[in-house]
């Protein structure tokens, strides 16, 4: 946010929030976005590997469960994401690579 005030000459004593240097620059929190493309392009990249990180990710491990509410996985946050709804069938797109790409870059543009 910094460097938008900077490139528009906003001072430091111009009492404005975020969401307004943003609306001046035309621009879009993109953050949350940008994780969770890199986060689906890793996974896709550790499912087709078939390793350590496979069984981690999936949570196939053994042990036993924390107390309390658990943990929101990774994989149920990507599924969502992608509009897939299961993390079954989410698991059955990462094979497909071409089919992987898309969704991801559908989910992408959505900007959810």
């Amino acid at each position: 946010m910094w460097f938008l005030r900077r490139m528009l000459r906003i001072p430091w004593t111009a009492k404005k929030i975020n969401e307004r240097v943003l609306n001046e620059a035309n621009k879009r929190r993109s953050l949350v976005r940008t994780i969770k493309k890199r986060q689906a392009t890793f996974l896709g990249h550790v499912m087709r590997g078939g390793n350590l990180e496979h069984l981690v990710t999936t949570g196939k491990f053994e042990g036993k469960r924390s107390r309390g509410r658990q943990r929101e996985k990774i994989m149920d946050g990507l599924a969502t994401w992608l509009g897939t709804g299961k993390v079954l069938d989410t698991l059955t797109a990462v094979k497909d690579r071409d089919l992987w790409k898309d969704m991801i870059d559908n989910a992408y543009k959505q900007g959810t």
